[in-house]
């Protein structure tokens, strides 16, 4: 049975950096589409970064510039490389995997547990 499992969340204040990292396990590691999303209370969650292939990356506008995606095959880890955080980053993240179909990633469908990441002033 494949897993996402994340770690790295945790409090910081607005302008520092956090490094999230989601570790693939099982049939996951075979997948080529993982993402990390985010979820606000009371908000849809929302997708921050994907990476679809070596080099095949993705980011929601109000982050790019700030955050990197990238994937450690060796490691089966996707990380979410943060930096200059914002108050407004402040949600619970999760990775994302899907599967693809013709050559295309489907929706997202299966997650990890979440790790929280609050910015403060």
């Amino acid at each position: 049975q494949g897993q996402l499992v994340e770690s790295g969340g945790g409090s910081v204040q607005a302008g520092g950096s956090l490094r999230l990292s989601c570790l693939v396990s099982g049939h996951l590691i075979s997948w080529r589409c993982m993402g990390w999303f985010r979820q606000r209370p009371g908000e849809d969650r929302e997708r921050v970064a994907t990476v679809e292939g070596p080099g095949i990356t993705s980011y929601k506008d109000s982050v790019k510039g700030r955050f990197t995606i990238s994937r450690d095959y060796a490691e089966n880890t996707v990380y979410l490389q943060m930096n200059s955080l914002k108050l407004e980053d402040t949600a619970m993240y999760y990775c994302a995997a899907t599967r693809e179909f013709g050559g295309k990633c489907q929706e997202y469908n299966t997650w990890g547990q979440g790790t929280q990441v609050t910015v403060s002033s």
